[in-house]
């Protein structure tokens, strides 16, 4: 018999050929093994009684069996529900193909679906839109940390993250969640005037930063009031497009348009904040700021430069709790 709990990679390797050729329908019956530090396995035995520890993942979809998944649904930046932005979260024990969480995120048809895995003592997550994975997303980060605490009843006060961005930190702060995201710094850059055209109105001044534009307006009125052609929108060579202008009761305002990754309107963007902050920090000449994100649902968020990093606090509410098959 196969030892599941050393070289599992060989094992599955071994088993997937054995699996490709023979009827691998004999007999099924879990692994004994629930401890937390490995991923849970089943035994697969041929006709001749060859047994093999498999991921379940792996050995589900081979049999054509059916996975279930819980998944929650979490309102982020909000203090309450239908507000805020809304995203899926996934739980898993070991990672789907990137096929099956792409169909999942296009399946649930939110701006982003999160799936997370233990590592150690930290988790892994990844984010998908509905049409492509992204290297970065707040609300969906902080919704997933919500679930973790108040669903999952995670007892410690701060979740540590590794994802395509790096290590990322959430810190349980009162009635509050705070990110802890790296700091994006914004270039100016000359203005298209496809922007101009696709917003109706002509742009003060453009900036670059690691995956969007950022583009200043002249007041709280001109964002709320932008009718954009998401169409032309879409061409642009960036994830996504930052409008933004100083507020009138908080320090600025701001909107995120995203339809090249299949989100016409964020409704709240914890990930462009990243970009926000040290933009309005500079301008303001101060660290510490309050922000409105000024879609339909709108979403509040309480920022602070600090030096590389950006902190980001907000709060969140469970919306949904249910499960999933693939």
């Amino acid at each position: 018999m196969e030892n599941v709990n050393g070289d599992t990679q060989k094992t599955a390797q071994r088993a997937t050929r054995w699996l490709d050729g023979s009827s691998a329908s004999a007999r099924i019956r879990p692994c004994s093994d629930s401890s937390p530090k490995h991923s849970p396995l089943l035994w697969v035995a041929n006709n001749s009684g060859d047994m093999f520890g498999l991921p379940n993942y792996l050995t589900k979809r081979k049999l054509n069996l059916k996975l279930t998944l819980k998944i929650f649904q979490a309102d982020a930046f909000a203090s309450g529900l239908f507000k805020g932005n809304p995203a899926a979260v996934v739980p898993l024990t070991e990672w789907l193909s990137d096929q099956v969480m792409q169909q999942i995120a296009a399946e649930n048809n939110l701006s982003e679906t999160a799936f997370f895995i233990p590592e150690g003592d930290h988790f892994h997550i990844r984010w998908f839109t509905p049409k492509a994975e992204v290297n970065l997303c707040g609300h969906a980060t902080l919704a997933t940390a919500h679930i973790l605490f108040n669903e999952l009843n995670l007892p410690q006060k701060q979740i540590v993250f590794n994802s395509r961005s790096g290590m990322l930190t959430v810190r349980k702060i009162d009635d509050k969640l705070q990110l802890d995201f790296p700091a994006d710094f914004v270039q100016p850059v000359d203005s298209s005037p496809d922007f101009a055209e696709a917003l109706g109105i002509e742009v003060l001044t453009t900036f670059k930063g690691r995956t969007d534009y950022l583009l200043l307006f002249d007041s709280e009125e001109t964002i709320r009031n932008l009718k954009p052609n998401f169409h032309l929108l879409k061409q642009t060579d960036a994830r996504g497009i930052i409008v933004t202008a100083r507020g009138t009761e908080v320090d600025f305002v701001s909107r995120f348009f995203a339809p090249a990754v299949g989100v016409n309107e964020d409704p709240v963007t914890g990930s462009a904040h990243t970009t926000l902050i040290p933009f309005w920090a500079k301008r303001l000449n101060k660290t510490e700021l309050t922000a409105l994100q000024l879609s339909e649902r709108g979403g509040q968020l309480w920022c602070k430069l600090d030096g590389e990093r950006v902190l980001i606090s907000g709060k969140a509410v469970t919306y949904l709790r249910g499960e999933i098959q693939v």
